[in-house]
């Protein structure tokens, strides 16, 4: 029988057994797919990590309130926020707008001062990089 011989894509080492397996061993396989799919430069991983830390910010800042709370954006500021970072931006019918977070959404008012809500039922429907 004629057997094609198949290296491993991870380490190059022979593999052996089906005929569809494709790495040696659970090592090789789980070290390869970890590479793949790594976030490739530090921008992606820098960019999540901002909108992470921005969401648990806002969320602690949400945290005993139902609807909305006002803040300084001094006092986010302060604890990392980052007002230019984040995932979707949404205007209501009063053309006020809300820059959103996941589900919390942050509305400039004045200066200094910002609205900040939780909508549980925002959807993601764009994501933005304010410059």
């Amino acid at each position: 029988m004629n057997q094609e011989t198949r290296n491993c894509p991870a380490c190059g080492k022979t593999v052996k057994g089906r005929a569809d397996k494709k790495f040696c061993d659970d090592y090789c396989r789980n070290n390869y797919n970890n590479q793949l799919n790594s976030d490739g430069s530090n921008y992606v991983r820098n960019v999540n990590n901002i909108l992470r830390r921005n969401r648990r910010i806002l969320e602690e800042t949400m945290e005993g309130v139902e609807k909305a709370t006002a803040r300084t954006k001094a006092e986010l500021a302060k604890k990392g926020y980052r007002f230019d970072y984040f995932t979707s931006i949404f205007t209501n019918k009063e053309n006020e707008t809300y820059y959103y977070c996941y589900e919390y959404g942050l509305k400039e008012v004045g200066v200094d001062k910002c609205i900040i809500v939780r909508n549980k039922t925002q959807k993601l429907a764009g994501t933005g990089n304010r410059d």
